[in-house]
């Protein structure tokens, strides 16, 4: 796996990273066992400095794609996940939050479903968003996209 690709100066200082659905997903692909790797990896040392964020939008995409064809994720272990990952205190939906998703689909030109990933990890004052579904290295204000399949999580 590639080295991390946060410089030193970005991730010493206690930053928060925001998860996308991709990443939870990926932990359950029997059928890519590379990415299967490097999302549990992500996940573990997310866990293990308690720097793990994510949304209750992400965490019902999880469990809707974990039960599809492609991942069979039976019901009781998708709901299991659900409350395991809820330990992060994902941010209640708000006007707020919505009105920042309407921003960030207006002046970023993003999906809305994107916006609202954007304004949840805005709220949770991640410094990073790990997806591969943005473009890596975008910025989103003090968000900055990381592809947790091109980089490793930092080492210290």
């Amino acid at each position: 796996m590639p080295r991390s690709a946060l410089p030193a100066t970005k991730r010493m200082n206690g930053d928060r990273y925001f998860v996308d659905t991709n990443v939870l997903l990926y932990a359950y692909d029997m059928a890519n066992p590379i990415k299967r790797a490097q999302a549990e990896q992500w996940l573990r040392w997310l866990w293990e400095n308690a720097c793990g964020a994510l949304s209750w939008q992400v965490l019902q995409e999880f469990y809707w794609n974990a039960l599809r064809e492609k991942f069979r994720v039976a019901p009781e272990q998708a709901r299991h996940h659900v409350k395991l990952m809820s330990l992060w205190k994902p941010p209640d939906l708000s006007i707020g939050m919505l009105e920042r998703a309407w921003f960030w689909t207006d002046q970023a030109q993003v999906s809305f479903w994107d916006g609202l990933i954007v304004a949840a990890a805005e709220r949770m004052r991640c410094r990073f968003l790990l997806s591969e579904d943005f473009q890596t290295g975008r910025e989103f204000g003090p968000i900055t996209i990381v592809n947790p399949f091109e980089s490793s999580p930092p080492t210290q």
